[in-house]
């Protein structure tokens, strides 16, 4: 029974994306190169890998000790480029990080891309899931780095404090609630919200929150971004609850005002999280040590 890399990495990204589709544009070669290449490997094994159906594919038992085995050896080939890399012209590598809605769009841009002009042949795969997936990722082995919100179970992941990602309310300019430094949850019963979108974990945790006050929050609009939460209530639709970053970087512009909220639940921190840090690829390694050079641990 032989394997080579590539069919093991193919497999790999049929398996993360559930379709052979989308798996053959992640590994850059045809549908029907990729469907013989699967084919072949299960010739060659004699049982199915892959169960085909209408809405993709799943993984057969199979198919899971293969991707258990691909995994770890597609790692240790990581390991080995970035490791010799750095005795060549430089180090060259992929990264796959996810991260949250909040590292997204207010804490993560700025590090990242100093990163990326301090090593201009590693490339990273950044995309954007709720936390409760990211940890899942990472356990499974499907990223190499994480970031996550403290409200997540990360048991079993070593995870570090990256940045504090508090909640606050967003107030127009001349709101009763304007002059205020903190304001208590309960007293919002009765504002008109602009929220984001329902499935949004910000909102679900707002939800929640609300729920266990007896509450039922009151929704004018609900959009997908922070900023358009604050331009809707810096136009006087509403109130909002959005990251305390992202009510700074836009006060000034959009005539709000950012106000603390006085619960635990609205003090958070973002987490960075990785399976094993020793067996990092170096590149991804330079990374973590770039984005929590100091490394304060984090809860988990």
């Amino acid at each position: 029974m032989r394997f080579d890399l590539t069919d093991l990495q193919l497999f790999a990204h049929i398996a993360e994306t559930g379709s052979i589709t989308a798996g053959a544009a992640r590994s850059h070669m045809t549908l029907a190169s990729a469907s013989q290449r699967v084919r072949g490997m299960e010739e060659r094994l004699g049982a199915p890998l892959l169960l085909r159906g209408r809405q993709g594919v799943q993984v057969t038992e199979a198919g899971r000790t293969l991707l258990h085995h691909a995994r770890l050896v597609l790692q240790q080939m990581e390991r080995l480029r970035g490791e010799l890399g750095d005795y060549g012209a430089g180090l060259h590598g992929h990264i796959r990080l996810l991260c949250n809605t909040s590292a997204m769009a207010e804490h993560l841009p700025a590090p990242l891309a100093a990163f990326l002009r301090q090593h201009p042949q590693l490339s990273i795969d950044l995309d954007e899931q709720p936390s409760a997936q990211i940890v899942e990722a990472v356990r499974d082995g499907l990223c190499d780095i994480g970031i996550v919100s403290d409200a997540v179970d990360a048991a079993g992941l070593r995870s570090f404090v990256f940045r504090r990602d508090d909640l606050v309310l967003v107030v127009p300019r001349g709101h009763a609630f304007a002059r205020r430094r903190r304001v208590a949850f309960d007293e919002l019963a009765g504002q008109s919200f602009v929220g984001l979108a329902a499935d949004s974990p910000l909102q679900a945790l707002v939800t929640q929150q609300a729920r266990r006050l007896g509450q039922r929050l009151v929704y004018r609009v609900r959009v997908r971004h922070f900023e358009a939460v604050c331009s809707m209530v810096g136009q006087g639709i509403g109130i909002g609850i959005v990251p305390q970053a992202a009510a700074q970087r836009l006060a000034a512009s959009l005539s709000i005002v950012g106000i603390g909220l006085a619960e635990p639940w609205a003090e958070r921190q973002l987490l960075l999280c990785v399976r094993d840090e020793g067996r990092l690829p170096m590149y991804a390694q330079r990374l973590l040590d770039h984005l929590v050079p100091t490394k304060p641990e984090g809860p988990g």
